[in-house]
């Protein structure tokens, strides 16, 4: 009996009890948490604390690779981590298995941003959408993504409250254009936080992009008139209004299928150009007008009428006819003009019908050298009634001839000043001429000072191709005293009157002096016989210089 009761105790003893070594062991690995980039690769180490483990590993769905192993640990590789998962490393100690698990977390920076403007030409007060999108950046719930105008932020998203079926990495928001907003840059940053999980922050932009706001409301007008004629330049205009930006407005213009080359320019919400056009084909004909801005334009277009109107043929039989000879003047339309125009020939005594020439015939005089004869053409075009003249100026030839009015035939210099002969022939053409004194040609253009030898009778003679005629010329040199005497005389009668006025001034003014002026009256009027006197002889003298 003893010894069956010590061998239940021994059995006994041999049986682990609880609390015992391989109770008290632990299981852990590292690193934890685990953090990995996607696609990249993964070493993990998995360690015990019992001093002889039994069976051990790790159970993951990863393709694994054994590193290493010591009596308490081993190490593995985990290749080409795609996505989140859980990983179980376990050890058995002493007929005990103990695991321990480890969350691997998979991440994918922001590496491609993607900015989108819908559309990037946006008509003012309609509505356009910024959108940022994120492709494979993970984990979602540790993204941030804002949305920038220029460097004002507009808006914030992160993405911790959406569930798994629902992540997008993406934000879109709407916006109504003003102008305010044209040329503003539009950027999306993002953000990734994994600092929670031991990792750090990852930062990614997108490239910047340009919204553009137009306001292209009203057409364009085109300014012209509805008749041009062949062959003759004229200016094409086109306007539009309400066009902002009005300095980006584009104008294409064309006569036909012929692209006109404009001169555009712009004030305020105004935009314009214009252009020279040609037509050179007859008939009706169609301007066209287009005008672009950004991704709108926008064409009017003009009906023209294209004409021809050549001026009238004006024909003189002698343009330089001589003096007191028939001048025989004719008019009509020019061959290309249809349907023939009205004729009006300036003189001609009536008025000829329509497509007949008009003609007059006149004698020719001296005064009508430099008569313009004059043509004009009436035509009438779509309800529009048109006028073209044409003009001949007439020169009439006639000899020369001296008048007393331009070349007078006594003329008085002062001595010790510079003198002229004056003296300018009539003729046409235009006559030379020459003047001689004392046997010497003088210099008619340089003025010369006068002395007594100046004296004389100068021969002066005009000549063109008709002929020539001689004038003489008698100068007098007068002395400098001569001049000054006469001007002294003047000042003494303009003097004289003027005391004459004082003095009946005086005598309506001061009654008690009657008497006084009565008595000098007599004296003074002694006084102005003897200045009447004195310039009656000078006037006497000068005129017997002049004769002699």
């Amino acid at each position: 009996m003893k010894m069956l009761l010590l061998g239940i105790w021994t059995l006994l003893a041999l049986i682990p009890c609880p609390g015992t070594t391989e109770e008290l062991f632990e299981v852990s690995v590292w690193p934890n948490p685990a953090l990995v980039k996607f696609g990249q690769s993964l070493t993990i180490n998995c360690s015990t604390t019992c001093p002889d483990p039994g069976p051990s590993g790790i159970e993951t769905f990863f393709k694994k690779t054994q590193l290493g192993k010591g009596p308490q640990w081993k190490e593995f590789l985990l290749e080409d981590v795609t996505e989140n998962s859980v990983l179980q490393c376990f050890f058995s100690c002493g007929g005990v298995q103990k695991d321990t698990m480890l969350y691997i977390t998979m991440f994918q920076p922001p590496e491609q941003v993607i900015l989108d403007l819908q559309p990037e030409w946006v008509a003012m007060d309609e509505v356009f959408t910024v959108k940022c999108h994120v492709p494979g950046v993970a984990p979602l719930q540790s993204l941030t993504l804002t949305l920038l105008q220029g460097d004002q932020e507009l808006h914030r998203k992160d993405f911790m409250s959406l569930s798994v079926a629902s992540q997008r990495a993406e934000v879109t928001i709407s916006v109504r254009a003003q102008r305010e907003n044209d040329r503003c840059n539009f950027s999306c940053r993002a953000v990734l936080d994994l600092s929670p999980q031991g990792g750090g922050l990852f930062h990614g932009s997108s490239a910047t992009k340009e919204l553009r706001i137009f306001e292209f409301s009203q057409s364009p007008k085109i300014g012209v008139s509805s008749l041009l004629e062949v062959g003759v330049a004229d200016t094409m205009n086109c306007e539009v209004f309400r066009v902002f930006p009005a300095q980006e407005a584009v104008f294409r213009m064309f006569l036909e299928d012929q692209e006109l080359s404009p001169f555009s320019s712009w004030k305020g919400d105004a935009a314009w150009a214009s252009a020279t056009i040609r037509a050179m084909e007859t008939g009706d004909q169609e301007l066209t007008c287009l005008v672009s801005l950004g991704p709108m334009e926008q064409k009017v277009r003009r009906p023209v009428h294209v004409y021809s109107f050549p001026p009238p043929v004006l024909e003189v039989e002698d343009a330089y006819p001589l003096a007191g000879t028939d001048v025989n003047v004719t008019c009509s339309g020019h061959v290309l003009t249809s349907p023939s125009p009205t004729i009006r020939l300036q003189g001609a005594p009536n008025l000829s019908a329509p497509g007949e020439p008009a003609w007059f015939l006149f004698t020719a005089r001296e005064e009508d050298d430099g008569r313009n004869l004059s043509c004009e053409a009436t035509l009438e075009v779509q309800g529009q009634r048109l006028l073209k003249t044409t003009k001949i100026q007439l020169h009439v030839l006639y000899k020369p001839r001296f008048e007393e009015s331009s070349c007078p035939g006594n003329q008085i210099w002062i001595e010790g000043m510079d003198q002229m002969l004056a003296c300018i022939p009539q003729g046409n053409p235009t006559p030379a001429l020459v003047c001689i004194w004392n046997g010497m040609v003088i210099d008619l253009d340089v003025p010369q000072k006068a002395t007594q030898n100046h004296t004389g009778t100068y021969c002066c003679t005009a000549t063109n191709q008709l002929g020539s005629v001689s004038k003489d010329i008698a100068v007098i040199v007068q002395g400098l005293h001569e001049g000054i005497t006469s001007s002294t005389i003047f000042i003494i009668v303009i003097s004289t009157l003027g005391m004459a006025v004082i003095t009946i001034a005086l005598y309506l003014n001061y009654q008690p002096c009657k008497r006084n002026r009565r008595k000098r009256a007599p004296r003074q009027r002694e006084q102005n016989k003897d200045e009447e006197s004195q310039f009656t002889d000078i006037q006497a003298e000068e005129c017997n210089s002049h004769y002699c």
